[in-house]
């Protein structure tokens, strides 16, 4: 596991953390979408980073 790879996953990892208090605080739902393409695009591109699929 190379730093980027690590760093993308802590970051989507923050940001679903983000979400699930956006969403007990009651925020609007076009910002959690937002907040939520995010995450899945951080998480997404450090799974992929990792190379186990090779």
């Amino acid at each position: 596991m190379n730093g980027l790879s690590t760093l993308l996953i802590v970051v989507g990892l923050f940001l679903v953390g983000g979400i699930v208090s956006f969403v007990k605080q009651k925020m609007p739902r076009s910002l959690i979408a937002v907040l939520s393409i995010g995450a899945a695009m951080c998480l997404a591109a450090g799974v992929l980073r990792l190379g186990v699929w090779n």
